[in-house]
């Protein structure tokens, strides 16, 4: 099986709950391990960052068009209602922006996902991480 484990700088937190799916330019995509939603996690790549103004006017531009590349992705494979995004950091510090697709249909809609319905780990990741670095590899062609 391939090790879908996140790079060593990426918070301990967060290498315990995701899975990696992909290196871009500038950031780490990780999967949060819970199939009640396609929820990505992006972390740029500069380890000591806490918020997003801490970034470079062109780094901060560089992520954000990430962000956007994986709601294009989350939106043509999934099909949600909608795309939540966001940048909390409340328990983990290091800077990491959510991408999450929604569904009236999933366990906590309409409201947030934090503090939903216990965790659900997928029972093939590697099937979902392949649908997703091919969802990206099509956009980036």
């Amino acid at each position: 099986m391939k090790d879908f484990t996140a790079p060593p700088w990426i918070h301990s937190q967060l290498r315990k709950d995701c899975l990696w799916v992909k290196e871009l330019p500038c950031c780490e995509v990780l999967l949060m391990n819970n199939a009640h939603w396609p929820w990505l996690i992006l972390v740029p790549r500069e380890p000591n960052l806490i918020e997003i103004q801490d970034m470079e006017s062109e780094m901060r531009h560089a992520v954000f068009d990430e962000v956007n590349w994986a709601g294009i992705v989350l939106q043509k494979l999934f099909k949600p209602k909608k795309i939540n995004t966001a940048a909390l950091g409340n328990i983990v510090s290091q800077l990491h922006i959510h991408v999450i697709a929604r569904f009236e249909s999933d366990p906590a809609w309409p409201k947030p996902v934090w503090g939903s319905p216990d965790k659900m780990e997928y029972d093939n990741p590697q099937e979902v991480i392949a649908k997703l670095q091919q969802g990206f590899e099509s956009i980036l062609a």
